[in-house]
């Protein structure tokens, strides 16, 4: 008699923006799912910015969901945890996420985003070496080398030419040196190049994901990280936003958290081991602060409260567009679901708390 098994896919992070729709989507795709996510947001960007919401709201609704309250840094706990569910796939998303204030507490920063990684690195590798490992990095890797690009500033946005090697995005071989990261930035770098290690000289199935601007509906908002959901929920709750510098002309490209994680699910099925891509909307999905804000103003039918503050961010891209080329090669069967415009009226939808019951009911 042949007895089926279920896969478990761990995920850290699990309450977060990529973190929850990774348990969403695993869990249709008849996966056990283990959270591990202990509301640190909370601590970094204070009560409004929790998880619980979505922690309570996984519980909840997914019946083959079990969460973990746990610090990624605490060795013996994770290795418990791999020991006891061992997992076919890990999603690791838990991170310090904001260059702003990872300069409050650069240790704090630093053992969250470097050593927690290498925890978890070390846990794959001695108890399910097999697991595919996949790690949400950042663009934030190639420090402010972006901003060294010829751009040109035009009415809403700045821009570079459409005969610059770069033009379709940023590849893979912008240099990671001789730049300024951000604190945060130099963490992440850290815990980038240690996945990718693991991979080539380990032989683990890693694979790096350096993100752009991900957003999506399940984002719990501040104002310190997640500039085009933040963006909305201050326009939809009368709260003033500022621009930090650049005229306000930055450029990101934005990415839905379904693509990203429909993304993952590509190299799960047929990892590369060792590698890393650029993971952004591309010249498919970008927006400027300019250009968001009136589109987001007619979709809300509100008038937004704009500050500007001309000191733009230590390690701040003026312009970043992915180039996901690679990405597209080892993967050509997948592809965007989400453009900007459907990415800003979703998030609009979802802007307000009568928005945010709609999102909980329909999860």
């Amino acid at each position: 008699m042949k007895i089926f098994m279920r896969k478990t896919v761990l995920v850290t992070g699990s309450a977060g923006l990529i973190g929850s729709e990774s348990v969403r989507f695993f869990h249709r795709k008849d996966f056990d799912v283990v959270g591990i996510d202990n509301d640190s947001r909370s601590y970094f960007f204070g009560p409004s910015a929790s998880t619980k919401w979505n922690r309570k709201l996984l519980q909840k609704k997914l019946k083959n969901y079990l969460h973990y309250s746990v610090d990624i840094r605490n060795e013996e706990r994770i290795n418990e945890i791999f020991k006891e569910h061992k997992p076919v796939l890990v999603i690791h998303t838990a991170a310090q996420p904001s260059h702003d204030w990872a300069a409050k507490e650069p240790l704090t920063d630093f053992t969250v985003n470097a050593l927690g990684t290498h925890i978890m690195l070390e846990a794959c590798r001695k108890i399910t070496p097999d697991a595919v490992f996949i790690f949400t990095s950042t663009n934030k890797v190639y420090g402010d080398n972006p901003n060294r690009l010829p751009l040109k500033e035009l009415k809403s946005r700045w821009e570079i030419s459409k005969n610059h090697s770069f033009y379709i995005g940023i590849d893979e071989t912008m240099s990671l040196d001789h730049c300024t990261h951000s604190i945060f930035g130099v963490s992440k770098t850290a815990a980038d190049s240690m996945v990718q290690e693991y991979g080539r000289y380990f032989g683990l199935k890693t694979g790096v994901f350096r993100g752009g601007c991900l957003t999506g509906p399940a984002h719990s908002v501040a104002q310190l990280h997640g500039f085009l959901a933040y963006l909305v929920h201050a326009i939809a709750n009368n709260i003033p936003y500022t621009i930090f510098g650049y005229k306000g002309k930055q450029v990101r490209d934005n990415m839905h958290s379904y693509d990203v994680v429909n993304a993952f699910y590509h190299f799960f099925q047929s990892p590369h081991p060792g590698e890393a891509y650029n993971l952004g909307g591309s010249r498919y999905s970008n927006i400027s602060v300019l250009e968001a804000v009136p589109k987001i103003e007619k979709t809300l039918n509100k008038k937004a409260k704009i500050k500007y503050d001309p000191t733009n961010r230590i390690g701040d891209h003026i312009w970043y567009i992915s180039d996901v080329s690679k990405f597209r090669k080892h993967y050509p069967k997948w592809n965007y679901t989400y453009n900007v415009d459907q990415i800003l009226e979703e998030l609009c939808l979802y802007s307000t708390p009568q928005g945010r019951d709609k999102f909980m009911y329909i999860t």
